[in-house]
C-alpha cells in the first residue's frame, strides 16, 4: 500500500478488551442521539402549530446531528471491533468533510436561532414582515450551503496534498492532522482555514453575542412577565451555545496547539466533545424546555401504545 493511499487510525492499536466495553458504551450513545433527534424532528413535522422558525430551526439542529454523528459514530463503533485501522485516504477526506461541516452548521443554525429571538424579542410588530417563510427558507438554505462549500473546497485542497505520513494520532480523520502529515507547504491552507474559522465560527459567535445583549437590554426594561417568557425561549438556546462553544474550543486547541502533557485519554475525550455531547443534549433540552414540544412528544409515546 503506498503512503497516503491509505490511513492507520493508531490510537485504535493495543487497546485490549477494553474495546468492547468502548463499543457498548458507543453503540448506546449513537442509538440515544439517533432517536431523540428522530423524535424532535417528528414531533415537529407532525405538529402544525409547530411549524413556526424558532422549533423548525430546532428541527435543523437535530437534522444536522444526525448528519455529523453519521460520519463518526458507525466508522468508530466498525474500528473498535475490527484487528485492522486502516481507511482509504478518498473515505478519510469525506469523513472529515462530513464531522466539519456538522460543526460549521452548527454554528450557522445557531446564529439563526439568535436572529430569531432577537426579531422576536426586540422588534415584535415587525416579526411576521422580516422572518417570512421565504426568508426563513433562503436563511436555512445559506447556512448550510456556505459552511459546506467552505469545508469542501478545503477537502479538495487536502486530497491534491503528497503525502509523507499515513499515521494519525486520533480516532477520526481530521483535517489539521492530514496537512501536518504533507510532504508540501500548507501555507494555503492554513490561510482558508483561518477564513473559514473566522467566517462560520467567530463571526456567528460575535453575531449571537450581539443579538443576546440587545436581547438583555431589552428584557431590563421590560415588565417582569415580559423578562419570564423571553427568558423561558432564550435561555435553552444560550445553554446549547455555550457546550458548543466550549466543545469547539476544546477541538480547536487540542488540534492546534501540543497536548502531549494530557492523558491521552483526557485529549480523545476533550477532542470527541462537539461530536457526542450536543448531539445527545440539543433534544433533550429542547424537549424538556419547550411546553409544546414535550406535549406533542408526549402525545406520540401514548399514541403508540
Amino acid at each position: 500500500m503506498e503512503n497516503g493511499t491509505y490511513f492507520y487510525l493508531m490510537l485504535f492499536e493495543n487497546i485490549g478488551y477494553i474495546r468492547y466495553a468502548f463499543f457498548s458504551l458507543g453503540i448506546i450513545l449513537y442509538c440515544a442521539i439517533i432517536f431523540f433527534n428522530a423524535f424532535i424532528i417528528l414531533a415537529i413535522f407532525l405538529e402544525r402549530t409547530l411549524h413556526q422558525p424558532m422549533y423548525i430551526l430546532i428541527s435543523c439542529l437535530s437534522f444536522n446531528s444526525v448528519f455529523g454523528t453519521a460520519a463518526f459514530f458507525p466508522r468508530l463503533l466498525t474500528d473498535l471491533l475490527s484487528d485492522t485501522h486502516l481507511m482509504s485516504r478518498e473515505a478519510c477526506i469525506l469523513q472529515a468533510f462530513v464531522i466539519y461541516s456538522y460543526a460549521s452548521n452548527e454554528n450557522t443554525i445557531l446564529m439563526l436561532m439568535a436572529f430569531d429571538r432577537y426579531v422576536a424579542i426586540c422588534k415584535p410588530l415587525q416579526y411576521n414582515s422580516i422572518i417570512t417563510p421565504r426568508i426563513l427558507s433562503v436563511l436555512i438554505a445559506m447556512s448550510w450551503i456556505y459552511p459546506m462549500l467552505c469545508v469542501g473546497i478545503t477537502a479538495i485542497l487536502n486530497a491534491r496534498l503528497t503525502m509523507c505520513g499515513n499515521k494519525l494520532w486520533k480516532v477520526y480523520c481530521h483535517n489539521w492532522e492530514i496537512v501536518k502529515l504533507s510532504c508540501s507547504t500548507s501555507i494555503i491552507i492554513n490561510i482558508f482555514g483561518f477564513f473559514i474559522v473566522t467566517t462560520t465560527l467567530i463571526m456567528p459567535l460575535s453575531f449571537i453575542l450581539y443579538s443576546y445583549v440587545k436581547i438583555l437590554i431589552i428584557c431590563t426594561k421590560s415588565s417582569s412577565e415580559f423578562r419570564r417568557k423571553a427568558f423561558q425561549t432564550c435561555i435553552p438556546h444560550m445553554v446549547i451555545l455555550l457546550n458548543f462553544s466550549i466543545a469547539i474550543f476544546c477541538e480547536v486547541t487540542l488540534s492546534r496547539f501540543v497536548t502531549s502533557d494530557l492523558p491521552i485519554g483526557l485529549s480523545i475525550i476533550l477532542s470527541l466533545e462537539f461530536l457526542v455531547v450536543p448531539p445527545i443534549l440539543n433534544p433533550v433540552v429542547y424537549g424538556l424546555n419547550f411546553p409544546e414540544i414535550r406535549k406533542k412528544m408526549i402525545c406520540i409515546i401514548k399514541a403508540s401504545k
